[in-house]
């Protein structure tokens, strides 16, 4: 038992997470006969077989799942001894593994990474662009430090700040730029595009018209606002945009952008952590950076809303 090491259960882990010792060797950095080398140690080691090898992907042994629950709980610890010395520094320093959603990462992060590299020069970013469900896995994991998401996520074992409010608008083809703004009622009855399920912007889209799906005609269920917006540029049908799009989005087609008559719908964009997690003091000013950066989108890009 003296020759187990961290190592090997950092390897183990990212195995038993992504089923395949191609997809873990790759993110583990390393090969994949190395990995695989390190495994069977790992076995010979503890003296007993952890997985089951087939064609196509691996499955755990009844013991290789204890191992891997276990391994999980002891890697979160020694990251968080490391978290803890970070704590202690009067500088934000190392790496910050931060989580953000794909309807807020492409329009937020240039000005937050920006202004972060400008304040925090020390802080090493990681980003993970992901849905909400696996960016709550991976941080009840460790695996993520932080994430920016949209509020509530309502995990008991995370601190939630909501940060700011962001409105959303209307998105319609320009020959229609002259019609009247529906309501919620009168957009129940026209053709509009969402993001596929999943999507948490696709949620606050329905609860705004107070729909709990699209009718079957709706034309397309997208992975991304940009092929919404495309899809609205010739004429297939509506969609709604979160504000911080507007700039990005709103310009790449021949759309128009309107916004709704109050109350608009909108949506909390928030950070979250574990509340175990001896950086909550740094997280703060994080959150106060991504604060400031949504500030600066909503001032830059309010006359560019044509209505």
């Amino acid at each position: 038992m003296n020759n187990l090491t961290l190592k090997q259960l950092r390897y183990f882990e990212a195995l038993a997470h992504q089923g395949h010792f191609g997809r873990a060797a790759e993110v583990c950095a390393i090969s994949q006969p190395a990995l695989s080398m390190q495994i069977k140690e790992l076995e010979e080691t503890l003296g007993t077989q952890l997985i089951e090898r087939g064609p196509r992907q691996i499955r755990l042994t009844r013991f290789g799942e204890a191992l891997a629950e276990r391994a999980s709980e002891i890697l979160r610890a020694v990251d968080e001894l490391g978290d803890l010395a970070r704590a202690s520094q009067d500088r934000m320093v190392g790496r910050l593994r931060l989580g953000v959603i794909p309807t807020i990462a492409p329009y937020l992060l240039p000005t937050l990474i920006r202004s972060l590299s400008d304040t925090h020069a020390a802080l090493d970013i990681h980003v993970r662009e992901t849905l909400t469900p696996k960016l709550i896995r991976e941080l009840g994991e460790g695996r993520l430090d932080a994430a920016i998401v949209a509020l509530p996520v309502s995990e008991p074992a995370f601190a939630e700040v909501p940060l700011f409010e962001e409105a959303f608008v209307l998105v319609r083809p320009l020959s229609d730029a002259a019609k009247p703004v529906p309501n919620a009622d009168m957009l129940r009855e026209m053709r509009l595009l969402l993001l596929e399920e999943g999507h948490c912007f696709r949620d606050q889209a329905l609860s705004f018209c107070s729909m709990q799906t699209v009718r079957p005609w709706a034309g397309l269920d997208g992975s991304s606002l940009s092929t919404l917006v495309q899809m609205v540029g010739v004429g297939l049908g509506v969609t709604l945009l979160p504000e911080m799009a507007i700039a990005v989005e709103g310009r790449s087609a021949d759309v128009s952008i309107a916004r709704f008559a109050d109350p608009q719908p909108s949506r909390t964009i928030g950070m979250i952590w574990r509340k175990t997690s001896p950086l909550a003091e740094q997280f703060q000013v994080i959150a106060e950076a991504v604060r400031r950066a949504g500030q600066d989108l909503r001032n830059r890009h309010a006359a560019s809303l044509r209505c």
